[in-house]
């Protein structure tokens, strides 16, 4: 083919509209996001996260004291009164429960529905508040956190990033700032005012209860005391 050939046929070649070249760098942006959050998801499975964006937030407001503990130095008391207060069905469900999800709609917004395993993705990958992103993204974690972590895994991150007062995060760091002891000398009552606490840390007292925590922390040590007689707590504690 000659040069007036080739030119020719440059000239009929049509260049791909804007509109489908820009859909394929946005498709290709959203799948290079996905994989690596699906990295980062495998990545926390394995290493302790060093930091959330929450604590990254009120390190700059208040500070912040945090003791990461393998599973092994929490008490297994806490672990059983937090899945009692936060997430009953923790071991029976695969990151959503259906089951307190429709009661939260029927309840409107006096309740929520959100497990353990949807708090914990929250906490050590997404931001804190009610929007809309912020669910979608939390939706679509979940499973992928859920499939590739085991759940005592989820447990353990949990109880390490969970805010139990102000700038206090985490079991060890929480049983030191209230009863100055380790996360693994809990007894289940201690456990269960820790646990009592949740979800408004800021605004409870584990060491200085109000009549209100301490009726909660009661109905939380028999709800611990339950889901370890009938076996709920299987995933962690065994």
């Amino acid at each position: 083919m000659g040069r007036r050939g080739r030119l020719a046929r440059k000239r009929k070649t049509k260049r791909r509209p804007l509109w489908r070249r820009a859909l394929r760098l946005v498709t290709r942006g959203i799948l290079l996001a996905a994989v690596l959050a699906v990295a980062w998801i495998a990545l926390y499975g394995v290493v302790a996260p060093p930091t959330t964006p929450y604590m990254i937030s009120e390190g700059r407001r208040v500070g912040v004291t945090q003791d990461w503990r393998p599973m092994e130095e929490i008490s297994v008391h806490l672990a059983r009164a937090v899945v009692a207060a936060e997430d009953a069905n923790f071991c029976l469900h695969w990151g959503f429960d259906m089951d307190a999800i429709r009661a939260a709609i029927a309840a409107g917004a006096a309740r929520g529905g959100s497990t353990i395993s949807q708090q914990t993705v929250k906490n050590a990958f997404l931001w804190q508040g009610r929007s809309w992103p912020r669910k979608a993204l939390e939706a679509l974690m979940t499973p992928v956190m859920e499939t590739l972590w085991s759940k005592r895994r989820v447990l353990e991150v949990y109880l390490n990033i969970v805010e139990f007062g102000e700038g206090v995060f985490g079991a060890e760091a929480a049983a030191q700032h209230y009863f100055g002891i380790p996360a693994a000398d809990l007894n289940p009552q201690q456990a269960a005012r820790l646990a009592a606490v949740l979800p408004n840390p800021q605004d409870r007292s584990a060491s200085n209860p109000s009549q209100s925590v301490l009726m909660r922390a009661r109905s939380i040590a028999e709800g611990a005391a339950t889901i370890g007689a009938d076996g709920r707590d299987a995933c962690f504690a065994r």
